[in-house]
Order: C-alpha cells, then sequence, then structure tokens
C-alpha cells in the first residue's frame, strides 16, 4: 500500500506512462472535456484540490521541462494569485499564450487532470523534460 506521494491509482497510472516531451494538463473545474483524452477527475468541491495543490503534489517526482498557460490568466487574477503560480513553476520555462492558442496544444497531451479550481484560466500543459 503506498503511504506518500501520489494516492491516486488513476493519477499513479497516468503519470508512470509520461516519458520524455510528453505533456499532461492540469485543469481547473470549467475546462471543458476533450473526449480523446484520457482524463482523471479528482475534483470534488470548489477549490478542492486546486491546480497549485496538484501541480505541488507533482512537482516531486515530476520533472518538467516547460509549462503553458493562457495569457488571460495574467489579466483575470490579482498579483498574490499569479505571484503563486510563477512561484510554483519556479525554475521551469513557462509560456504565456493566448487561450485560443493554447487550447491548440491540448490535443498533444496523453492526459488531463480535471481539479475543482474556481481560479479563472488556471489551467496549465506541462512537458516533461
Amino acid at each position: 500500500m503506498l503511504k506518500t506521494g501520489i494516492l491516486n491509482p488513476s493519477l499513479n497510472s497516468l503519470l508512470s506512462r509520461v516519458r520524455h516531451t510528453n505533456a499532461i494538463v492540469i485543469s481547473d473545474r470549467g475546462f471543458p472535456f476533450w473526449p480523446m483524452i484520457e482524463t482523471v477527475d479528482i475534483s470534488l468541491v470548489d477549490d478542492v484540490p486546486t491546480v497549485l495543490q496538484v501541480l505541488n503534489a507533482l512537482r516531486v517526482n515530476f520533472n518538467i521541462g516547460q509549462a503553458w498557460m493562457a495569457r488571460e490568466f495574467l489579466k483575470a487574477n490579482t498579483k498574490p494569485t499569479v505571484t503563486a503560480f510563477a512561484e510554483a513553476l519556479h525554475g521551469v520555462p513557462l509560456t504565456h499564450e493566448a487561450h485560443v492558442k493554447f487550447k491548440l496544444r491540448v490535443p498533444g497531451a496523453i492526459g488531463l487532470i480535471r481539479t475543482g479550481d474556481t481560479t479563472q484560466y488556471a489551467n496549465m500543459i506541462l512537458q516533461s523534460a
């Protein structure tokens, strides 16, 4: 029995299949469903868990080489929220791009983790190193 780290078996299965340069998406609760992408829905209620909580749990064993977020995130959220996301991705090259362009990257991901986050445009794509 696992005692530490990611305990969710579906999430563990998805993460164990990520290889060099594969991408995963961590999404907020309102992100569209993509039928062609394996989705692990771990949302419970509003803001449980959040994108940042999932990111922090993944960073322990997930080597992120690049991250993308929607540019709209920067305008839709407060400075403390923007700073918290930047700090959580410290050391990872982060590109902010138009939300429409961001969504074009999603079909290339091998999986999507849906959270209960209510932060506007909190979605991110993480590419493994």
